[in-house]
């Protein structure tokens, strides 16, 4: 494979807790714990894992819209998380984000004119205001949305409308790379199917590199070419889309994938239930931070954090029983 367009090494990012008489840090939560992946020019990173598991984070700090506590993120050569100000910001045009709630991340004081043409002006991009309400047509249209609806509020769009407001936002600057932080979760299922052929679509057009964070196996499946699976803040598996759901190795992918639903009631499946919960990012457990609810948790799971190791070609694995 050519050099990665985002290569993100031993990343970690803790968030402190703060309490006691004089406010002192007490604790972090570490919700993301020496990760490390590479995305390649105009493939889709699947990032999946439940509720908890760090997802979220990892997409926002890969953006540096949080600081990482460590690690490197480094975008076409460039460390980014060491720069600040004025680079940072030039820098920023080529990296967006889709955020998951359509209706949290739109401002209900703004037409929609000034949302979607927001990141020009920011950027300096275009001298006259005609020339920014151009390009807002312009993609208003790529992404459905019809030229006469620029002067409303986002209050009077549905849904899937709203979030194509958000995909607008995000494309308009023409980004190499684009985190979609779960787009068709809120969104009805009927809904769902558009916008993810609207991204598929767009990636094709305009030659995009996404990091798709969802916890739907199902459209991470629709989605990605290679996945990454997380648990508490750590990476448990990365494999090629078809390679994991063929072949998956760690045993947390594959409770993962036992609880896909099949449309057919003859088809019979065996499930790998999970006991218990996640534990808590703020106090996880030593060793692999899985053993806790591992059905073939060793000793040694309980003692030594698993190193990533290559079992086949591109499919990596963080477990001390894969051989």
């Amino acid at each position: 494979m050519s050099e990665p367009l985002v290569s993100v090494k031993n990343l970690k990012k803790y968030f402190p807790i703060h309490g006691g008489v004089l406010g002192g840090v007490i604790a972090h939560v570490k919700a993301v714990d020496d990760v490390s992946f590479d995305i390649y020019e105009g493939e889709t990173l699947g990032l999946v894992g439940e509720s908890g598991s760090g997802k979220t984070t990892i997409g926002k700090t890969v953006l540096m819209l949080y600081p990482p506590t460590s690690g490197e993120i480094n975008f076409q050569g460039t460390i980014i998380n060491k720069l600040k100000g004025e680079e940072l910001r030039r820098l920023r045009r080529n990296f967006q984000i889709i955020f998951q709630d359509p209706y949290g991340s739109l401002n209900p004081r703004m037409p929609i004119s000034e949302i979607i043409g927001e990141p020009l002006v920011v950027h300096n991009i275009y001298k006259t205001r005609k020339e920014v309400l151009d390009r807002v047509v312009e993609v208003m249209e790529l992404v459905g949305l019809r030229p006469e609806y620029i002067n409303r509020y986002p209050h009077e769009f549905s849904g899937g409308q709203r979030q194509r407001i958000g995909i607008a936002r995000a494309i308009i600057l023409n980004p190499k790379f684009v985190v979609c932080d779960e787009p068709v979760s809120a969104l009805d299922v009927s809904i769902q199917s558009q916008v993810i052929n609207l991204l598929n679509d767009l990636q094709e057009k305009l030659n995009l590199t996404y990091l798709f964070i969802a916890h739907d196996m199902a459209v991470i499946r629709h989605m990605s070419d290679r996945i990454v699976v997380l648990y508490l803040g750590r990476v448990m598996e990365i494999a090629a889309n078809d390679e994991l759901f063929d072949s998956p190795l760690h045993p947390y992918t594959q409770a993962l994938l036992s609880s896909v639903p099949i449309p057919d009631p003859e088809i019979k499946k065996e499930r790998a239930v999970l006991q218990g919960d996640i534990p808590s990012p703020i106090n996880p457990p030593s060793g692999c931070v899985f053993h806790t609810r591992c059905p073939v948790a060793m000793p040694v799971c309980r003692e030594l954090i698993p190193e990533q190791r290559e079992i086949k070609k591109d499919h990596f694995v963080s477990c001390h029983a894969v051989k």
